[in-house]
């Protein structure tokens, strides 16, 4: 079909008014346009901060702070620090090994390739392998040798209400102390740019009521959490390297 040529249009009545009501009509609607757009990005923007925050990387910060709060009022130390592993070597093919551990008992850092089979010791494990279990997750109990047999029993009872991805054993350094320990990060940027995950320790002169509580919410936050990745399936008792 043929374009038809488009046909003038009669002049206005008054010059004037017209073709200023019609540009007042346009800007006014312009107006609504853009209030329109700039309330939905303020939407989208509350949307994806409320996401970040609840789903984002805000989990971690909460859990230090609400633990610190518990161990804090339970008369215990707490801190979480950066994993250091110089040189970005995890492995160090040695048991006797002087390690640059950033916490003691260590919560992160270098360790033996092999790590520890998954239990609860009265003798003391090399703490070089420890460390290996909590690369995989494992969220580990230490006492000093001066800690009561009493205690003792009462963390292997902590620790057999929930086995799978716990560890328990003696660690000279404390004496007569208690602490709890995890190693904790992302897998998918483990050991990229030099990122190696959090350490997490808390240190406690002695195991009380509020101590357990403190210690069951520590398990419950960290466990499973390890930087690698590894499965809690294959963090049950009796598991070890094959």
């Amino acid at each position: 079909m043929a374009n038809k040529k488009p046909k003038t249009p009669p002049p206005p009545r008054r010059g004037v008014q017209a073709p200023q009501q019609r540009t007042d009509e346009i800007t006014n609607r312009q107006r609504v346009i853009l209030y329109g757009a700039g309330l939905s990005g303020i939407v989208i923007l509350v949307v994806v901060i409320a996401l970040f925050a609840i789903g984002g990387g805000s989990s971690k910060s909460t859990n230090d702070k609400n633990l610190a709060g518990l161990f804090t009022s339970a008369g215990c130390t707490f801190k979480t620090v950066n994993a250091s592993v110089p040189g970005g070597q995890t492995h160090v093919n040695s048991l006797t090994a002087k390690l640059p551990w950033n916490t003691d008992p260590p919560s992160n850092g270098q360790h033996y390739p092999l790590w520890a089979v998954w239990g609860f010791y009265t003798d003391p494990i090399n703490p070089r392998q420890v460390v290996h279990n909590e690369e995989h997750g494992g969220v580990i109990y230490w006492w000093g040798p001066k800690v009561p047999a009493a205690t003792v029993e009462r963390l292997r009872q902590l620790y057999q209400e929930q086995a799978t991805g716990t560890f328990g054993t003696p660690y000279a350094n404390l004496g007569s102390k208690v602490a709890i320990t995890a190693w904790t990060g992302n897998p998918s940027k483990y050991t990229r740019n030099g990122y190696f995950g959090q350490g997490h320790i808390a240190v406690c002169p002695a195991f009380t009521d509020k101590v357990e509580t403190a210690f069951k919410a520590f398990r419950d936050a960290y466990r499973g959490k390890g930087p690698e990745g590894i499965p809690l399936d294959l963090d049950k008792p009796g598991l070890g390297p094959q």
